[in-house]
């Protein structure tokens, strides 16, 4: 119960990594806004409240307390409307777990604008906004003098990290969620809240092509590393106030591995003092680049 009587809103939570995690808050105590918009896996299609119903009527079953939100989170008003619900429904908003997206794979020179856009939609923009709106409320209750002890837990992915063939835009919108998620934790620390960042790896409608084609199901009783279950417990973790103090850190989660990314630092330096002439750096950089560690490779490159 290390979440007990937190309230949480999860992005994306009819299915897959967001149901997992809107569970398992769920069972460590927590009062959860189910948000999910109910289309295809492509982001095509009618919205539908159905997958987060299901997820609340889960909740529910279990003892807990839930609601269920079918809010555009990229949308200002949908996004608002999220943190509305929460305090609306159970009197503050605690943690926010940015999950939704979608997938319009593509090799960039066959990418179109619209599936670009389309992504980066609802992957930054569906990160910035609900981002945006819980920074305001955490704001106003800091400065009304109630205790703050918020959190945000982003999704990101191993692509927006290492890059990913096949998925430019994919991997740019996770990367740029990295970059917001360090200053989201600079400037949201005023007010009593951490923001971090996970880059799961799991078995979802987004994925199940991809692992269906190189890894085989687990056989009875064996574990089942890629259960988007096993990614829960970190971001539970993460939304409880055992975190405090966490903050504007990337994890790696898969199957029982948690890994602290370790992202662009100040490498090699090379200073002259002086204006460089082109003719000179060719060496300088070949010398800097011996010295530093090689770039591990893109995922589906090679």
């Amino acid at each position: 119960m290390i979440c007990e009587d937190r309230v949480v809103a999860v992005t994306g939570a009819g299915r897959g990594l967001g149901r997992a995690h809107a569970l398992e808050f769920a069972r460590q105590g927590a009062a959860v806004v189910v948000n999910d918009l109910g289309v295809a896996r492509d982001g095509t299609g009618a919205a539908s409240g159905g997958p987060a119903q299901e997820v609340v009527a889960e909740i529910e079953a279990l003892g807990g307390r839930a609601v269920a939100s079918g809010d555009d989170i990229a949308t200002d008003a949908g996004a608002a409307a999220l943190v509305a619900t929460a305090v609306e429904h159970f009197g503050r908003l605690d943690v926010l777990v940015n999950n939704a997206g979608f997938l319009r794979d593509r090799m960039l020179i066959n990418l179109s604008e619209e599936e670009w856009d389309a992504v980066m939609r609802v992957h930054l923009k569906g990160h910035f906004l609900p981002l945006k709106h819980a920074g305001r409320y955490w704001r106003a209750e800091s400065k009304a003098g109630r205790p703050v002890d918020g959190r945000v837990i982003n999704t990101s992915s191993g692509a927006g990290l290492l890059g990913s063939v096949g998925q430019g835009n994919y991997s740019a919108a996770k990367a740029g969620i990295v970059g917001l998620t360090l200053v989201a934790s600079a400037e949201l620390g005023r007010y009593g809240v951490t923001v971090n960042a996970i880059a799961p790896a799991a078995r979802t409608r987004m994925t199940e092509e991809v692992f269906a084609q190189t890894m085989a199901a687990p056989g009875e009783g064996e574990f089942d590393a890629m259960a988007p279950e096993n990614v829960s417990p970190l971001v539970v973790w993460l939304g409880s106030a055992d975190s405090r103090g966490i903050t504007g850190r990337v994890f790696e989660a898969e199957g029982g591995r948690i890994c602290v990314m370790d992202g662009f630092r100040h490498g090699p330096v090379a200073d002259k003092g002086a204006r460089w002439d082109p003719a000179e750096v060719g060496p300088v950089v070949a010398d800097l680049l011996a010295k530093a560690p090689a770039p591990e490779p893109v995922y589906g490159a090679g």
